[in-house]
């Protein structure tokens, strides 16, 4: 946020975690992104290992949209996009490369 702050550029949040994604939007971001679904879990996070999905199953691409949708939490954050250009701003300082 600070790194944005600074640039003086206006910007929105999306909390898609209380919002939710459409699999429209979902499907934009991967493709501003440029990476496929499995690249955007948190495949560590608690909440995605209790889903018991098998490694298999992570090359499906509809399923693991439809995954993420139905559990937004498993989603990479913060996502970051301007101007069609996006990038998972882990840590902070990537979102320099899209300004």
């Amino acid at each position: 946020m600070q790194i944005l702050e600074k640039t003086k550029k206006s910007f929105s949040i999306v909390n898609y975690i209380r919002e939710g994604l459409s699999k429209e939007e979902l499907k934009d971001i991967l493709k501003i992104l440029q990476i496929n679904p499995k690249e955007i879990i948190r495949e560590n996070d608690k909440n995605f290992t209790k889903l018991g999905l098998k490694k298999e199953q992570l090359s499906d691409k509809e399923l693991i949209i439809k995954t993420i949708i139905e559990n937004p939490k498993i989603m990479q954050r913060p996502i970051v996009i301007i101007n069609n250009k996006g990038v998972i701003a882990r840590p902070p300082e990537k979102i320099l490369t899209i300004l």
